[in-house]
């Protein structure tokens, strides 16, 4: 469990930690982006035959670029409120228990997400653009782990933390970050969104459980790699 002074160093769930126009404007760009992946895929600049090589590199480093230009967006917002990323991110990491804890609660956070996947019907959208040479699994590993950073830290630290300000209940708070995270991966179909809003819930009621981003984030980035390598 995480101590008390690490749960004392997570921000107060009633202050906001970033001003609305920030909150709209994030939650906006994702959504602006998921209609801009889906019209190029209907329009076949996506899809279609199996991308190259070099077209599958290009689009992980683009994948990078949006990942961390989402944190550091993030970051230019709560530091007008003195809130820091670190305070996003809650728990700490003070002794090897501490970290073993973290590690047994994400495999138990993945085992849970696989056996709800395996009971669902499967999605091809994204199958293409897996790696598929060495250099192209070494750049998806560096991709996975910057998604489950960056994407917890964004909708699980941010927008969490963020709504629940706003509404001053966890419960919305928990489902409208995966509504925006599920709506954010639109442009892989509509069951895809289903899936990744529920993916959304659970980590949620992980993050809001644990007071930590640290379990979902390890979860979400062994998640990816697994996709990989499975």
């Amino acid at each position: 469990m995480t101590s008390s002074a690490s749960a004392s160093s997570v921000v107060a769930p009633q202050s906001q930690i970033a001003s609305r126009t920030h909150t709209a404007i994030l939650a906006s760009a994702f959504v602006v982006l998921a209609l801009a992946g889906g019209y190029a895929q209907g329009t076949g600049r996506v899809s279609g035959a199996t991308p190259t090589g070099h077209q599958v590199i290009q689009l992980y480093f683009t994948v990078l670029a949006v990942e961390w230009a989402s944190v550091y967006y993030v970051w230019k917002g709560t530091r007008r409120r003195n809130v820091t990323l670190r305070s996003l991110l809650g728990g700490r990491w003070d002794s090897p228990k501490a970290v073993a804890i973290d590690v047994v609660t994400a495999a138990a956070l993945w085992s849970v997400w696989l056996a709800i996947v395996s009971a669902l019907p499967g999605t091809d959208s994204v199958q293409s653009l897996l790696p598929r040479t060495p250099i192209e699994f070494s750049i998806w590993i560096l991709v996975a782990v910057s998604a489950g950073f960056c994407e917890e830290l964004v909708f699980r630290g941010y927008f969490q933390r963020q709504f629940l300000a706003l509404t001053g209940s966890a419960g919305a708070a928990v489902a409208l970050q995966a509504l925006v995270f599920g709506v954010g991966h639109s442009y892989e179909g509509a069951w895809a969104v289903a899936k990744i809003t529920a993916y959304g819930i659970l980590f949620g009621l992980l993050a809001a459980w644990r007071r930590s981003l640290r379990p979902g984030m390890l979860a979400h980035a062994w998640s990816d790699i697994f996709a990989a390598v499975r």
